[in-house]
Order: C-alpha cells, then sequence, then structure tokens
C-alpha cells in the first residue's frame, strides 16, 4: 500500500508535525487502520476514498494511536497537500478540496508552492461551541505541574471549546510558565480524563512577535499523544474563543507558534469571522512539506 509522509505547519522538513497519508485505502482491510497508525507513531495518519458525493474530492478518515478522529487540522492540511502534490487532484496547482469527515464537510483552499510544497487553508465544518465549566486553577495548575499564579483568570479563565473536536483553552501569564508545563497523569486521570474535554491546549502571549501572536503546546494522554507539536484543530477553538471575546463585529487573525519545546516549530495562521455578536467561520492556514514516499506490506 502506497503512503506519502508530510511535515504540516512547516515550510521546511524535519519540523511541523508528522503526518502519514494512504492516498488510496480501499485495499486495507478495516481492522488494519488503528494498527498502521500506531505502526507509524506519528500523531495522525489518514486514509483516503471516493467520496459518497461526486462533488466531493475524498472521503478522508483521520486516526491517532488512540482511535479514529471526527476531525483535526495538520491531517486536514497535510492530505490536501498531498493530493495537490503528488496525485494531480489540482493540476492547475491552486484551488479548492472539499473533504467528507467524520464532523461534515470541510473546505480546503490550496496553493502549490513548489514541487515539495503546499499552503492550505480549512475552514471548520463546526463553529466554536463552548463547553462547560473546566476544572479550577488549583486543580489545573496540579495537573500541568504549575502554580495557580500562573494561570489566567478572568475574561481569559480556562475554557473547554471545540470545532469539531474539544479542547480545554488554559492560558497561562507567560512563555517561562508555558515551557515549565508538565502532565501530571495522575492528576489528569483523577480529573479530566472522562470531562468534556480531555485534551489540553496551554498558550501564552509572544509579546516580541506582536500583539495578535501565541505560543502553545498540547496535550493528550488520552489518545496517546504526550504532546503534540502542532495542532490545527486545537488553534480552531482557540481562535473562535478569542474572537468571541472582541467587542466589536469584523475579522480577526492571529498566528501561533507550537512545537517549539519539542524541537519541531510550527506556525499556523488563524482567522475568524464575527457578525452579529456570533462568530460566524473560523479558518486555519499553513504550510506542509513532502517528505517521503513509500509502500506498506500488508499480509
Amino acid at each position: 500500500m502506497r503512503f506519502l509522509t508530510l511535515d504540516v505547519f512547516t515550510p521546511t522538513p524535519f519540523g511541523g508535525n508528522q503526518l502519514a497519508v494512504f492516498p488510496d485505502a480501499r485495499a486495507i482491510p478495516e481492522g488494519q487502520l488503528l494498527p498502521i497508525t500506531q505502526e507509524f507513531n506519528f500523531s495522525e495518519v489518514t486514509f483516503c476514498y471516493p467520496p459518497e458525493d461526486a462533488a466531493n474530492t475524498r472521503r478522508v478518515r483521520i486516526f491517532t494511536p488512540g482511535g479514529e478522529m471526527p476531525f483535526a487540522g495538520h491531517p486536514t492540511i497535510g492530505t490536501a497537500a498531498a493530493l495537490a502534490l503528488c496525485e494531480g487532484a489540482l493540476p492547475g496547482g491552486k484551488g479548492h478540496f472539499r473533504f467528507e469527515m467524520g464532523v461534515g464537510i470541510v473546505h480546503v483552499d490550496v496553493r502549490v508552492e513548489s514541487e515539495a510544497r503546499c499552503w492550505a487553508e480549512l475552514s471548520v465544518a463546526k463553529l466554536p461551541e463552548v463547553g462547560p465549566q473546566s476544572p479550577t486553577l488549583n486543580t489545573l495548575s496540579e495537573i500541568l505541574s504549575l502554580e495557580p499564579s500562573d494561570l489566567m483568570g478572568g475574561a481569559m479563565s480556562p475554557q473547554a471549546v471545540s470545532c469539531g473536536y474539544p479542547f480545554l483553552l488554559v492560558p497561562v501569564k507567560s512563555l517561562k510558565a508555558l515551557a515549565a508545563a508538565r502532565v501530571r497523569v495522575d492528576r489528569w486521570e483523577q480529573t479530566l480524563q472522562r470531562f468534556w474535554a480531555p485534551e489540553i491546549f496551554v498558550a501564552a502571549r509572544d509579546p516580541e512577535q506582536g500583539p495578535h501572536h501565541w505560543r502553545a503546546r498540547m496535550f493528550a494522554p488520552g489518545i496517546r499523544v504526550a504532546e503534540d507539536p502542532a495542532t490545527g484543530s486545537a488553534v480552531a477553538a482557540f481562535g473562535g474563543w478569542l474572537a468571541q471575546k472582541e467587542p466589536k463585529d469584523g475579522s480577526y487573525a492571529w498566528s501561533v507558534d507550537q512545537g517549539i519545546e519539542m524541537g519541531r516549530p510550527s506556525r499556523l495562521d488563524v482567522s475568524a469571522d464575527k457578525s452579529g455578536g456570533v462568530v460566524t467561520a473560523v479558518r486555519v492556514a499553513g504550510r506542509a512539506v513532502l517528505v517521503s514516499e513509500g509502500k506498506l506490506r500488508l499480509d
């Protein structure tokens, strides 16, 4: 079975978030999808199929080592890049894909920049949904091996939000606190494992990069991802949440660096539209670069 690997949310190889893509997964037995994902040991692997509706580009299934996901950002961007670069799905080098995913139809604009690199921007199929009240600052600081005073409060208090997959958004006050975060799995199991949003997205403003720049980390022990170098679905939820807090209607944009502490720097650009006091669109964009191509043997 032919596969491609890409680094996503980076313009150069060996940064960003790794992804394996099977452009045609029709011959792979259902029971082999998760073991194949675990064999790669990346955050995610995608499996592509013909669309159920001919108006769409592909049906795309996303797996982590812990199971199937209805939606994720870096697999969406990376799959679009793989199809554009290697599968002839974008003859003109610029265009639009429609992916059938568990969350619905995800639209992706794509632009080929070189024979091995693409830019792509996804639009979420589900607008931000706010979940139940998060655990207390004391509890979250214990889980993250931080002090309660390291976490932001007030209007920026932690909040569970989903744009197709839920995350617990935890803003902290400094890059120092962000770098010091370490998940205590025992406390996570006691308090967050069965919460509406068990995956933790920790973010801090990066003032040296400007007022609209953040740095982030994402921890997901529940899906067997200790730390993720780039998480588009979490950044989508974060951007939608930030837009909800803006006092006026309009279009807003932020950039987020992730993976710095892991040695796999990533850059994610998120934008959102707000009209009538409601967020009406969220988009996440970035680059992906082709790294390898190979064949997986199946009995």
